[in-house]
C-alpha cells in the first residue's frame, strides 16, 4: 500500500470516528424527554392527589365530630374541583405564564394557550425537559391541596359557601402569586436565591397563616372549652396522615422533577425526618403528660413531612431527622401552649402544625444545606447568608398571605357571610349544610 492511500485511509477511518460524536453533538442541542421522568411525573402527580382525596379528607375528617365528618369530606372534595378549574382557566398563567413581572406570571397562558402534547417544560438539568402537560398537572395538584389544608382551621362551623368563595378569591390574589414568587425564575424569591424544594412557604406557611387569619376572623366554635369536641375518630385520622405520607413522595420526589439521584434524596429525607419527627412528639408527650397519643403520633408525622418539604433536596439524611425533630417541638409547644394563651380556634391544628412547621423547615433548610452538616451546598456556601434569605422569604410569605387573607375573609364575610348560624352549628354542618350524615345509627 502506498503512503498516499495509508494517509487517505487514516482519515477516511478518522472521519468515520468523528461522524458518531458530530451526531451526538447535535443531538446535545435538542431537548431531552426521557420516558423515565415522564413515568415518574405522572405518578407523583398521582400520589399528590392521593394526599387530597382520601388522605386529608380522611386526617380531617376524623378529627371532628361524628356531625361534621361528611362536610370536610365535601369541603375537601369540592376544593379540589374548583381549584384544578381555575388552575386552568388562568391559574397556571398567573403562576408560570412566562411574564417579566416578580409577582405574577401573566396572562401568557391563560386557557391553557400555546400547550400542546409537544410543549415541553424545564427541569433541573440542561436539556432535559418534561411535557408541559405534565408539569401542569403536577402543580395543579399543589395549587389544590394547599387551600384544603386552610379548612382545619375553621373546621365544623363555616358556610359551605363562604368556604368556596374564599377559596376562589385565596387562591388567586394569594396562592398563584407566591407560587410565582418562588419557584418562577423572575419571581421575586426565587431571585433572592431562596431555597423551598416542594413549598414550604408556597404551601404550608401560606396555609398556615390564612388559617391563623381565618380561625380568629370566623370565631370561635360554640361550646369550646365547655363541650366535648375529642376526634371522633382516630383511626381514620390514621389512615388519613399515613396516606399523606405515601402521597408525599409524589409531592418532595416528584418536585425534583426527574426520576434520578436528586429524587432518591428528596425520598430518603422524605422518610427519615417524618420518622425523627414521631419519635421527638411522641417523647415529648411522654415526658409532659405521661403517655404517648395516636393523636400525637399522627401531629408528628404531619410536622416532619412538613419541615422537611422545603429541605428534601438540599439537606442530608441525617439532618433531615433533626430537622423533624425540631419541628415536631416547635409544632407541639404551639399546639399545646401558645394556642391555649392566645385563646384562638384554630380547629385542627393547621397554623400550629403547617404554619410553624413550614416557617421552622424554611429557616431549617439555610442551616442543614449547609455541607458540614451534611447538606448539598457547595464549598462556597454561606450558612449565615443562606440562612437570611431563608428567614427573607419566610418574611414575605407572611406579610403578603396575612394581609391578603384579611382582606378576602372581610371581603366573603361582607358577601355572604362566614358563618352558619348557632343551631345549624349545634345540629352539624353534615345535616344542615348538605343534607346527609356521614354515619347512620
Amino acid at each position: 500500500m502506498s503512503r498516499i492511500s495509508k494517509i487517505m485511509g487514516l482519515t477516511a477511518a478518522a472521519s468515520a470516528l468523528a461522524l458518531p460524536a458530530f451526531a451526538q453533538d447535535a443531538a446535545a442541542a435538542e431537548p431531552i424527554m426521557d420516558k423515565g421522568d415522564v413515568a415518574w411525573m405522572m405518578v407523583s402527580t398521582l400520589l399528590v392527589l392521593l394526599m387530597i382525596l382520601p388522605g386529608l379528607a380522611l386526617f380531617y375528617g376524623g378529627l371532628v365530630r361524628t356531625k361534621n365528618m361528611l362536610s370536610v369530606l365535601m369541603q375537601c372534595t369540592v376544593i379540589t374541583a374548583l381549584v384544578m378549574v381555575i388552575w386552568v382557566v388562568y391559574g397556571y398563567s398567573f403562576a408560570f405564564g412566562g411574564g417579566t413581572s416578580p409577582y405574577w406570571g401573566g396572562l401568557g397562558k391563560v386557557f391553557l394557550a400555546g400547550v400542546t402534547m409537544d410543549s415541553m417544560a424545564a427541569t433541573f438539568t440542561d436539556g432535559v425537559v418534561i411535557p408541559e402537560f405534565v408539569f401542569i398537572a403536577f402543580q395543579m395538584t399543589f395549587a389544590a391541596i394547599t387551600p384544603a389544608l386552610i379548612v382545619g382551621a375553621f373546621a365544623e362551623r363555616i358556610k359551605f359557601s363562604a368556604v368556596l368563595l374564599f377559596v376562589a378569591l385565596w387562591v388567586t390574589f394569594v396562592y398563584f402569586p407566591v407560587a410565582h414568587m418562588v419557584w418562577d425564575s423572575a419571581g421575586l424569591i426565587f431571585n433572592l436565591g431562596a431555597l423551598d424544594f416542594a413549598g414550604g412557604t408556597v404551601v404550608h406557611i401560606n396555609a398556615g397563616i390564612a388559617a391563623l387569619v381565618g380561625s380568629i376572623m370566623v370565631g370561635k366554635r360554640i361550646g369550646l372549652g365547655k363541650d366535648m369536641m375529642a376526634p371522633h375518630s382516630m383511626t381514620l385520622t390514621m389512615v388519613g396522615a399515613s396516606l399523606l405520607w405515601v402521597g408525599w413522595f409524589g409531592f418532595n420526589a416528584g418536585s425534583n422533577l426527574e426520576a434520578n439521584g436528586g429524587a432518591g434524596l428528596a425520598m430518603i429525607n422524605t422518610f427519615t425526618a417524618t420518622a425523627g419527627a414521631i419519635l421527638a412528639w411522641c417523647a415529648i408527650e411522654v415526658m409532659s403528660r405521661g403517655k404517648a397519643s395516636m393523636l400525637g403520633a399522627a401531629s408528628g408525622m404531619v410536622a416532619g413531612l412538613v419541615a422537611v418539604t422545603p429541605a428534601a433536596g438540599s439537606v442530608g439524611p441525617v439532618g433531615a431527622i433533626v430537622l423533624g425533630g425540631i419541628a415536631s417541638a416547635g409544632c407541639y409547644f404551639f399546639v399545646a401552649v401558645v394556642k391555649n394563651k392566645f385563646g384562638y380556634d384554630d380547629s385542627l391544628d393547621v397554623f400550629g402544625v403547617h404554619g410553624i412547621g413550614g416557617i421552622i423547615g424554611a429557616v431549617g433548610t439555610g442551616i442543614f444545606t449547609a455541607p458540614g452538616l451534611g447538606g448539598t451546598g457547595g464549598d462556597d456556601y454561606s450558612l449565615v447568608g443562606q440562612t437570611w434569605i431563608q428567614i427573607e422569604a419566610v418574611v414575605i410569605t407572611i406579610v403578603w398571605c396575612a394581609i391578603g387573607s384579611f382582606i378576602l375573609y372581610k371581603l366573603v364575610d361582607m358577601m355572604v357571610g362566614l358563618r352558619v348560624d348557632e343551631s345549624s352549628e349545634r345540629q352539624g354542618l353534615d345535616l344542615t349544610s348538605h343534607g346527609e350524615a356521614a354515619y347512620h345509627s
